[in-house]
């Protein structure tokens, strides 16, 4: 399996936390100093100012994920932890890649990027950057499809996610999410 597809072994932590200086070293360092191997981590903003969502993607080969959950729960400026289901939620990430590429093969390259839907943002004599977004598992497959050319440089944002939204509900409804209290 790709390190970045669908494993078992890893899970989508979607966690709230206070929008201040320094929450992002303590999220790390609980996990530095646990021994727990985070995979990928993505951090932005919210819709709400005061508030920075930090998507984790945890290897639970490291440390069961209650346990994980558990020690985040601890933290002062986490206001939320939500686990998130690759089948109920919608993930995405960013690709930025430099590739070695003359102009004989210059054509193909740009064939394969028009058909993952990504852009040439770079081009230089031997090179072309392209980025593509998508599922973890759109990237993997190009990544696959591309590498043969040679990648100079590989950039990948790591994983973003949001649950999928109920189609059956009434638009006005909204799903009440607990949130730690305090």
């Amino acid at each position: 399996m790709s390190p970045y597809g669908v494993d078992q072994r890893h899970h989508i932590l979607s966690v709230l936390v206070e929008n201040k200086a320094g929450v992002l070293a303590r999220v790390a360092g609980l996990f530095a100093r646990r021994g727990y191997n985070i995979f990928s981590l993505a951090v932005a903003p919210s819709g709400d100012d005061r508030l920075s969502r930090i998507t984790i993607v945890v290897d639970v080969e490291s440390a069961p994920l209650e346990q994980i959950v558990k020690q985040l729960d601890k933290l002062i400026p986490v206001v939320q932890i939500t686990e998130l289901d690759p089948a109920e939620s919608r993930e995405r990430e960013l690709l930025l890649a430099t590739v070695a590429v003359g102009p004989e093969e210059r054509g193909q390259v740009i064939q394969l990027v028009g058909v993952f839907e990504g852009k040439i943002v770079d081009v230089g004599t031997e090179r072309l950057t392209v980025m593509v977004a998508g599922a973890p598992g759109k990237l993997d497959d190009f990544e696959d499809l591309v590498r043969p050319y040679g990648f100079v440089e590989l950039q990948r944002t790591g994983r973003v996610a949001l649950p999928r939204l109920d189609r059956q509900a009434y638009p006005h409804d909204r799903t009440h999410q607990t949130e730690k209290a305090g």
